[in-house]
């Protein structure tokens, strides 16, 4: 069983409740109709009823399970422009402002997943919503989860036919969210990767902290760096296999670790790679999808007080589904 059919047959044990507040988007449409008929989630679309069963039925795809709620004709819609507005009141804004502002399908979704009294468990946006756009929303009414100092972005990357890593399973983190973390903010991401490795792979965390140096091979402002972040990770989670720093064939090639990091307790088997910032873990989650073939699942979040999944503007329906059963098995978690 892949690692995905894993996620989504762990999903169907505790079915969850998930938004998607792009229904204007044939993706999410088609993604919504594999969701139901496999049964692992159930759906709520945001948007106008008619005009998104008019785009299912011009495109034969049914989600006549799908619950679709208009913003604009919600009978919940003044309730949650105020809880909007409470929220944000001290930040400046105004009740005209939120009276305006819900009535966008990420906001209103948003809203709809901190209202203890809806059935929604999280929400899934970015297929034509730039991070920024789904993740500000996120920030601003759903806070970061208790204990939490951070939130970033991770991918899943499932490898074919790769015997690293969990049978070519990894985290990538952070490959969509922090541009440059400094060292605490780096810990805060590997503590976080480690957790999130452990909910959705059921394996040991055994994490790397990535660098362009192993053990002292260079030293610099960057190496430092990772090696500081390395030690505050131990100090603040020592239950956690970690080590750094170490490039990347020496975090998951046990012949290579055996030559250049002797003493790694790794011994070149990581499956959490931490990257020293973005334009790394970018460019490489990037290189491994393409050039491998690899399946790559995010940006997921980490660190948000209900589950919020991030999508590329260029993810297919399948990716989209993949991402739905990933927030539904993180909603049983409740992270």
């Amino acid at each position: 069983m892949t690692f995905i059919e894993e996620v989504k047959e762990r999903a169907r044990k505790s079915i969850k409740t998930i938004i998607l507040p792009e229904a204007e988007d044939i993706r999410i449409l088609e993604a919504t109709q594999t969701i139901l008929k496999e049964k692992f989630a159930n759906i709520i679309l945001i948007g106008k009823e008619e005009e998104i069963l008019k785009k299912a039925k011009e495109n034969n795809l049914d989600i006549a399970n799908a619950e679709i709620i208009n913003p604009e004709t919600s009978a919940k819609r003044k309730e949650y422009s105020k809880i909007l507005y409470e929220l944000r009141k001290n930040k400046g804004m105004t009740e005209e402002q939120a009276d305006k502002l819900i009535l966008d399908p990420v906001y209103f979704g948003m809203v709809m997943v901190k209202d203890e009294e809806t059935e929604a468990d999280g929400l899934v946006s970015g297929a034509i919503h730039s991070t920024s756009d789904t993740l500000r929303p996120a920030l601003q009414i759903l806070k970061t989860a208790k204990g939490t100092k951070l939130v970033s972005a991770f991918f899943v990357m499932v490898v074919p036919d790769c015997t690293y890593g969990e049978n070519g399973t990894f985290i990538f983190a952070d490959s969509g969210l922090n541009e440059n973390p400094g060292v605490l903010a780096l810990s805060e991401i590997a503590i976080s990767s480690a957790k999130s490795f452990k909910q959705l792979v059921q394996k040991e965390p055994k994490i790397a902290m990535l660098s362009y140096s192993t053990k002292g091979s260079a030293k610099s402002d960057l190496t430092q760096k990772v090696i500081d972040a390395t030690n505050q990770v131990k100090k603040n989670a020592p239950e956690l296999l970690v080590d750094g720093e170490l490039q990347l064939d020496a975090a998951i090639i046990p012949e290579i670790a055996a030559s250049k990091a002797p003493d790694s307790p790794l011994k070149g088997e990581a499956n959490v790679l931490v990257f020293p910032n973005l334009d790394c873990g970018n460019i490489g989650y990037k290189l491994v999808q393409r050039l491998a073939k690899a399946e790559a699942y995010g940006p997921l979040c980490q660190g948000i007080s209900k589950p919020v999944n991030d999508l590329s503007r260029g993810c297919s329906s399948k990716d989209i589904v993949g991402v739905v059963a990933i927030t539904a098995l993180q909603a049983q978690f409740n992270i």
